[in-house]
Parts: C-alpha cells; sequence; structure tokens
C-alpha cells in the first residue's frame, strides 16, 4: 500500500493494521545527539490511549513502545529510527458480521473498490488505532523542537457535539478526559456524553493545536507553504473533516480593517492569521483548529449494501469510541510538531546564513490565540 510515508528532510513511515500484530514506525531525519528513550515516547502515548476513561473505547492496550534503532547510549545516532507497538487487546470476532458489508460513513466500502480485498477486522489500516505511530513520532519532535528552539506544541478540545468549551488555562487541560481548558465544564460533557452511550450514538468534536515560540521563516512561499502542510497533516488524520488555520472560517465575516494583524514596533496587535503569512511563520503562535467527523461504528442500525450489491442493515458492536475527539488532541499535536520539524530542517539547510539589520518584533500586544 503506498502512501505510508510523510514528510520532507523529517520523515514519517507507518506499518499496521489494527487487529494485526502490532504497529511499526520508522522516523528518519533526526539529527544525533538527542537524548531519547522509550520513556519519551510512552508519555506522549500515554497520552491518547485507549481505555482511560468511561467515555472512551474500553479496549485494554498498553501502548507499550520499544525502540528498535537509531538510538545508542541514550542519544540519537542520526540514522533512522525504528519502534515498534504490539497490538494486545484484539476481539476479531465482534466484526464478523462486516466480512462481506459496509458501514455507512466509514472506509470500509472505499478501500474494498480501491484494493478489491481489505481486512475488515477493527477497519484494518483505517482504524484510528494507526495515530499511534503519528504521536510516538510527535514524541520525538516535541522533544527536538523544545530543546532546539523552547517550541511548546499543546492542544485542546474546543466544542464535544452541540456544547462549546471555553478556554481558562492550559494547566487544567491534563486534568479532565476531555482534554478541556476549563475543568466547570466537565460534569456538562460526562452527562452528554453519557447519554450518547445510551442512545448508541456519536458525536463530532473540534480540537484547536497551537504552537508557541516559532520562529519568523519557516515555510516555503509557493509549494511548500507551512500552512499548506500542516493542513495536508491535519487532513491526513482519521475522521477530520475541516481544518481552519487562525480565524478560518470566521475571516469571512470579517473585514479587512479586522482581519489584517496590524504590526508595530512593540509587536503585533492580533493573530487572525493564525502565525502565518504567505505560507510562512511570523514568529506569532501558530494555532490550527481541527474538526471531527462522528465516529461512524454505532449501535443504530443503518442502511448500507453487500458486496452483492443487496441492500443490508449494519450496527456496529464491539468497543469504539462515542467520539474520537476526546483522543484527538495528543494526534493533532504530534502532526504538528512533525510539520514544524521538517520545516525547522529544511529552513536551517536552505536559510541558516540569513542575517537581518533587524530583530523580529515581539509575537504580540494585543489578543492571542490563547
Amino acid at each position: 500500500m503506498s502512501g505510508n510515508r510523510f514528510g520532507h528532510t523529517f520523515t514519517v513511515t507507518s506499518a499496521g493494521e489494527s487487529h494485526g500484530a502490532g504497529y511499526v514506525g520508522i522516523v528518519d531525519g533526526t539529527p544525533p545527539g538527542l537524548a531519547l528513550s522509550a520513556e519519551d515516547l510512552q508519555r506522549e502515548l500515554d497520552r491518547r490511549r485507549p481505555g482511560t476513561s468511561r467515555h472512551v473505547t474500553q479496549r485494554r492496550e498498553s501502548d507499550t513502545v520499544e525502540i528498535l534503532s537509531g538510538v545508542f547510549d541514550g542519544r540519537t545516532t542520526g540514522t533512522a529510527i525504528g519502534f515498534l507497538i504490539r497490538n494486545e487487546d484484539q476481539k476479531s470476532k465482534d466484526y464478523g458480521d462486516l466480512v462481506d458489508t459496509f458501514r455507512p460513513g466509514h472506509a470500509d466500502y472505499a478501500y474494498w473498490r480501491k484494493y478489491g480485498v481489505r481486512d475488515h477486522r477493527g477497519g484494518g489500516r483505517a482504524s484510528a488505532r494507526e495515530t499511534v505511530v503519528r504521536v510516538a513520532a510527535g514524541a520525538i519532535a516535541k522533544k527536538w523542537l523544545l530543546e532546539r528552539y523552547a517550541i511548546q506544541v499543546r492542544g485542546h478540545m474546543t466544542q464535544l457535539g452541540p456544547i462549546e468549551i471555553g478556554f481558562r488555562d492550559w494547566s487544567e487541560v491534563g486534568s479532565n478526559p476531555f482534554f478541556a481548558a476549563d475543568n466547570r465544564c466537565v460534569p456538562q460533557l460526562e452527562a452528554f456524553m453519557d447519554e450518547l452511550r445510551r442512545d448508541g450514538d456519536s458525536c463530532g468534536a473540534r480540537i484547536r493545536v497551537v504552537a508557541s515560540g516559532v520562529p519568523a521563516g519557516w515555510g516555503e512561499p509557493v509549494y511548500g507553504r507551512l500552512d499548506a502542510d500542516l493542513a495536508a497533516a491535519m487532513m491526513g488524520i482519521n475522521a477530520v473533516k475541516g481544518v481552519e488555520i487562525g480565524a478560518g472560517f470566521a475571516s469571512v465575516t470579517q473585514r479587512g480593517s479586522e482581519h489584517g494583524d496590524e504590526m508595530t514596533p512593540q509587536g503585533f496587535a492580533s493573530n487572525h492569521a493564525g502565525g502565518m503569512l504567505g505560507g510562512i511563520s511570523t514568529g506569532q503562535e501558530v494555532v490550527v483548529s481541527i474538526a471531527l467527523k462522528p465516529t461512524s461504528s454505532i449501535r443504530i442500525p443503518r442502511r448500507s449494501i453487500d458486496r452483492a450489491g443487496h441492500p443490508v442493515e449494519v450496527a456496529t458492536t464491539g468497543r469504539h469510541d462515542p467520539c474520537v475527539g476526546i483522543r484527538a488532541a495528543p494526534v493533532a499535536e504530534a502532526m504538528m510538531a512533525i510539520v514544524l520539524m521538517d520545516h525547522a530542517l529544511r529552513q536551517r539547510a536552505q536559510n541558516a546564513d540569513v542575517v537581518l539589520p533587524i530583530a523580529a518584533i515581539p509575537t504580540a500586544i494585543g489578543p492571542t490565540s490563547t
């Protein structure tokens, strides 16, 4: 299967299926000398791990990662970093009814039309479980970006179904199962999810990812735009149906006098552009939001067809996330970090000798993304 490699200078390759033996990742382009251990990757994997609350799939996976190559005496060697994450809790019999039928809204039908064969167990390659590779690779990128440039990449949920979630403080994101930056909304979110689970239905979510400390000048002007690469990375996440950069679709109703971020010697007055202009970073926070669709595997019977084209009714049993967006923040963070590290290395390769007569202006003097 093609299409399993992402990036240019810093690249990530993945292999594996939801109910196969496990997932293998290969990360190439990491500079030598970075202190790296399995624990660095495990911390991020534990954030997206299933079974961590009653609101997500109860599949019990430790997601234990084993580094196979590219690290010697605790530091990266500059060669490809290979790692393995084994599957431990597959229940393939739950998918026996899907051998000849297709779930509405799932990739079942599209995979079958493309390849003429598909792994129906848990969605096979189309399963959101594939994101373990991205999160592990993103952990490497996040550590390098933090140590080399003091860049922080953080994400939080801003909407669950119809419920909008405000921003209070980054410190609250890790203290609730929804990655919400305001703990006061958690009881309402829990009640909504309990109702959704009783109904056998699912919902979508909105996630916002912010990178602070990104220097000005990263990105290419036309075909390698930083915003375009970020959009492609986010759209490549399972279930993502929309991507916004900065103000995003809200810019439709803004006037130019409002949307254009004014600059002063003291800094930018706003950040509607999301930290990028002309596809190149401005030094402001890089802000991306994604919309994730409702989970397609639900208990409510729905119309579909079988491989012979006959009408059937499909109701999916087994263990599924009623909202895949609940565990999406670490995945979106990982993809942003991977893109930023890729562009950092590309910038260093071409423009390391660029020297300007003035320092970059401060990031903001007015409202920021947070």
